[in-house]
């Protein structure tokens, strides 16, 4: 009997320490490199609408968990006072348009001024021309005697008045020119006006269309705050939209966890509203950094006395679930994963030996 029970023990211990040596070998090839955690939930980039205006709240289109589609009406804003801004807009730019093209019929009258001016200025040097030919022509036969000094006289005072209308006639083509350019330089400012009063009324057009809130992705209406009659400010928020598609996971993992996490690792996850489910996921990324990295405070080890906590890394992944899994996966549900790393387990050894090449 004692032989017996010493083979027993023998067997047990042998048997014991195979069991020991093959979980050893299970877990140094295998188990080390599957990560798990439970602090991991669902979320989605959902969109928090907001009004662009100030105004009174004319009708809200949607209701709480209501599906809407991209572009969907959601809130309608008393458009009165935009429209009024509009027509305002609208009256602006006739009225400048007006003194538009009133200007430009001035610039026109200038230039025929202009030309005018030009002629009578031509005449004149003419006038001028003849006035000096005669003055030339009667000076030696009054030197002569063979005609009165009154004569000379009249043609001299007749070339003084062709010069002074020749300088009047310069004068009054200048001021011509100076017209042209004025009603010039008031039409580009009138062009400028309507410019201005074209980009206001396309604002004002903008601040019309804004009137009418719309959702921006298809999902499912959430957190909605806004109530007919209300009176709401630019940037407040007035509902959630969550998409319908786009859901992902954040599960945080220790930084002993990471080491050999990678992008395109398997994963499976298991969604506590549906004990029993494991759906498959695919890591789609790792944070750059630790969650209090980002945080609004972050720590500060070197005051005070340290103690040493383990920090967590978030790793976005990919979920794999059909369009009636999807019914039930919403935002902030918590989960458990598990990731498969071990296409990533030969780096270890390629990371040792990068530091024994720089130790050299």
């Amino acid at each position: 009997m004692t032989t017996r029970l010493r083979r027993m023990g023998i067997v047990l211990l042998v048997a014991l320490l195979a069991g020991a040596i093959a979980f050893y070998f299970y877990y140094d090839r295998h188990l080390q490199y599957f990560q798990e955690t439970n602090d991991a939930r669902i979320e989605a980039d959902q969109v928090t609408i907001g009004s662009k205006l100030a105004g009174y709240v004319q009708a809200v289109l949607v209701d709480d968990n209501q599906s809407v589609a991209k572009g969907a009406r959601l809130v309608e804003i008393d458009p009165l006072d935009f429209r009024t801004q509009l027509a305002a807009s609208d009256a602006g730019i006739a009225t400048a348009s007006a003194a538009e093209d009133a200007a430009r019929a001035a610039q026109a009258e200038g230039i025929a001024g202009v030309a005018l001016a030009r002629a009578a200025l031509r005449a004149a040097r003419a006038s001028l021309s003849l006035a000096e030919r005669e003055l030339n022509r009667y000076r030696p036969l009054v030197a002569a005697g063979a005609e009165p000094k009154m004569k000379l006289s009249q043609l001299v005072a007749d070339k003084d008045r062709a010069v002074a209308d020749v300088a009047a006639r310069q004068a009054a083509l200048s001021q011509a020119h100076k017209r042209v350019a004025s009603l010039a330089a008031q039409t580009r400012n009138l062009g400028a006006q309507i410019a201005a009063a074209r980009v206001q009324r396309q604002a004002s057009a903008n601040d019309l269309a804004s009137a009418s809130i719309v959702s921006p992705i298809a999902g499912r209406v959430a957190n909605r705050s806004v109530r007919v009659g209300q009176y709401v400010q630019p940037g407040q928020r007035l509902m959630t939209v969550v998409p319908d598609e786009g859901l992902y996971v954040v599960a945080n993992f220790k930084e002993t966890q990471v080491g050999l996490m990678r992008s395109g690792q398997p994963a499976k996850i298991v969604v506590d509203a549906l004990p029993g489910v494991e759906f498959r996921g695919v890591v789609a990324s790792v944070t750059p950094g630790t969650g209090a990295n980002f945080s609004l405070i972050k720590p500060e080890n070197a005051t005070g006395n340290f103690t040493k906590i383990v920090q967590r890394v978030p790793v976005r992944i990919k979920i794999e679930a059909g369009p009636a899994s999807k019914r039930v996966l919403v935002p902030g549900l918590s989960l458990e994963v598990e990731v498969d790393t071990r296409a990533s387990r030969d780096e270890i050894e390629e990371i040792r030996d990068e530091q024994e090449k720089s130790a050299k």
